[in-house]
């Protein structure tokens, strides 16, 4: 028990301590850097928890595919972000607003997690189950339809994404499949006499 109490709280100080650098960085890249390292540990805290499926997908997805995707897209793009902060305190009541009633949801999911905190479960996961066995079969079976549901909605956005950055470009050869399979030797040779002392051009 100490020594997951050590991993814990080495675990969240290091978490909290990244997240807010992640706000606090001046430099994009160090703000990506820090996120993959709240990921890292937010997965550490996972699997102290016994949630090692959520662990693997945080690390595999978060920081295998997002974060990793926005460290790129930072350096690729050099966005100026001292252009974007200029106009920061014009929007500043309308974000405190926003922030303010996050606040509030957020008080409110932790005090009725709190008065629920003793009731007993609906369905206790038995002890030769593991955890991802058990996010398995509840996915398939009782929110199957909302599984899919959400597969859907993301292969719209990814139809959406790719028809929104797709451009034709005019004065640009493209392969023809259909033509490529239908060529003969008629077609694809030509035969040609080059006289002596004469190129192509003057040959007919």
């Amino acid at each position: 028990m100490i020594v997951q109490a050590i991993f814990f709280y080495l675990f969240a100080c290091i978490c909290v301590g990244s997240a807010f650098m992640v706000i606090a960085s001046r430099n994009p890249v160090h703000s990506v850097l820090f996120l993959i390292l709240a990921f890292v540990n937010a997965a550490g805290l996972f699997v102290l928890m016994g949630a090692e499926f959520l662990a693997m997908i945080l690390i595999v997805v978060y920081v295998g595919a997002v974060a990793v995707l926005f460290l790129f897209v930072v350096m690729m793009l050099d966005v100026d972000f001292a252009e974007l902060r200029q106009g920061f305190f014009q929007y500043l009541p309308f974000g405190m607003v926003i922030g303010g009633i996050f606040l509030a949801e957020l008080v409110l999911v932790v005090g009725a997690w709190t008065l629920g905190s003793n009731l007993p479960l609906e369905s206790p996961i038995p002890a030769h189950i593991t955890n991802t066995e058990v996010i398995g079969l509840v996915l398939y079976t009782r929110y199957v339809y909302f599984f899919e549901l959400s597969g859907i909605v993301l292969l719209v956005a990814m139809i959406g994404a790719i028809v929104l950055t797709l451009q034709h470009r005019v004065r640009v050869r493209r392969q023809k499949i259909s033509s490529q399979v239908s060529r003969s030797r008629a077609t694809a040779i030509e035969v040609r006499t080059v006289r002596p002392g004469q190129g192509l051009e003057g040959n007919a």
